[in-house]
């Protein structure tokens, strides 16, 4: 029999006072930090509802088709009565932010703290600063409505599959997810569908949680029919499903 037991040190284990003391510390800070992004985003976005996230690349420029698209998408979710969440930076999020700026709903921005790319734009009437990914995608999730996911890179994924994976554990409600431009989720989505389905990565199932759209009435339009049917008042058991993301 092979003996298992393995020398696995904890914070206890450090004999020097001095060094324990400031790496406890320390922890203790960094994990009030954590909380202070909680508590700031509860104060700030609870009431701040229905809302719908959007996404996409930081690297869209002002002027290009995806970016007036993006705006016109907020500004119609904003004048329907969506405030709108993005992450605050340039690009997708800067034209997110703008259209809903200029609507009649709030325009919120989850900027994150990074050494490149990000930096705030001027189109938030709600304005937070994140230094944790992960505080500020919970953020994403459980204040939104919707997700309207514009073409985008590792980010825009990231959040994509995020709410995908809450959805699909039942760690997170079912909301509309919806991608923007068919011709560029399209490899993206055959390979969901030739590969993950065809295999048993996913289920079947699993493939109704996305809706593509090109037009942005049909966004708008989209999200509107899938809450006329169900309602936008969450239950007991979504409210339950949120306090544990």
């Amino acid at each position: 029999m092979l003996d298992r037991r393995k020398n696995i040190p904890t914070l206890r284990a450090v004999t020097m006072p001095e060094r324990a003391t400031s790496q406890k510390a320390r922890e203790s800070w960094h994990l009030l930090g954590i909380i202070s992004e909680f508590v700031e985003a509860a104060e700030r976005l609870s009431e701040i509802r229905p809302a719908v996230s959007m996404f996409g690349s930081a690297r869209t420029k002002p002027g290009t088709p995806i970016y007036e698209q993006t705006q016109e998408i907020a500004r119609k979710l904003s004048d329907a009565g969506f405030a709108v969440i993005s992450g605050g930076g340039p690009g997708v999020m800067e034209a997110a932010n703008k259209g809903a700026f200029e609507g009649a709903s709030p325009s919120v921005g989850l900027n994150i703290e990074l050494p490149f790319e990000q930096h705030g734009n001027p189109y938030q009437d709600i304005s937070l600063r994140f230094r944790h990914f992960f505080a500020r995608k919970v953020a994403f999730v459980k204040y939104a409505a919707a997700y309207v996911v514009m073409p985008g890179g590792f980010g825009t994924l990231d959040e994509l599959f995020e709410a995908l994976t809450l959805i699909q554990t039942g760690k997170g409600r079912r909301i509309p997810i919806v991608l923007v431009g068919s011709t560029f989720w399209q490899g993206m989505l055959g390979w969901i569908e030739d590969t993950l389905a065809q295999q048993g990565m996913i289920g079947v199932d699993d493939l109704k949680l996305l809706h593509v759209a090109d037009d942005s009435d049909d966004v708008v339009n989209y999200i509107f029919d899938f809450y006329e049917a169900k309602g936008f008042a969450t239950t007991a058991a979504e409210r339950e499903q949120l306090l544990y993301l």
